[in-house]
């Protein structure tokens, strides 16, 4: 099965939804408790193409897959050329080469957009995660220990960089 990627439609939020709240409930990619209802992801990504930041998906057989986005990193005017990234497959579709082909296509995005840096966060426990952004060229750029507190423990947070 070939996977496709474009630009996310608000019809795929429900689709995007189930991946996000399965991270949520599962996992520590994401550091929230409680799961996201519809409208509040459709408002996150409203504010996202608002300005002016691109929200990617990958299409298998025309079922969503994947996403990925990139937005602001801090709200400062001073770091409006670097951005934080988010790439997120299925589970049911990991290791089908689907974060490879979002990650790559944001990059692509984010390089057209002129911007410098491109910030990932991702959980210490997440090596999985953290090799495959070294793939792409991402460094280890520094670590908050104990800056989420998830499943009755402390998380720390790996912040990886790729200069675009």
């Amino acid at each position: 099965m070939e996977i496709k990627i474009r630009p996310y439609q608000i019809e795929d939020t429900q689709a995007i939804l189930e991946i996000v709240n399965y991270n949520i409930l599962n996992s520590t990619a994401l550091y929230d408790y409680e799961p996201r209802t519809l409208e509040n992801q459709i408002a996150i990504f409203d504010d996202k193409l608002k300005k002016g930041f691109p929200i990617i998906v990958a299409t298998e057989n025309d079922i969503v897959v994947g996403f990925g986005y990139y937005s602001e990193f801090r709200f400062r005017e001073a770091y409006k050329f670097t951005v934080e990234h988010s790439v997120y497959a299925h589970p049911n579709h990991i290791g089908k080469g689907i974060g490879k082909l979002i990650l790559e296509n944001l990059i692509d995005l984010a390089k057209a957009q002129k911007l410098h840096t491109m910030i990932g966060v991702i959980d210490s426990e997440n090596q999985s995660s953290i090799d495959f952004h070294k793939k792409f060229g991402f460094e280890i750029a520094g670590t908050i220990k104990d800056s989420g507190f998830k499943f009755d423990r402390w998380l720390h947070s790996v912040f990886v960089q790729k200069m675009l």
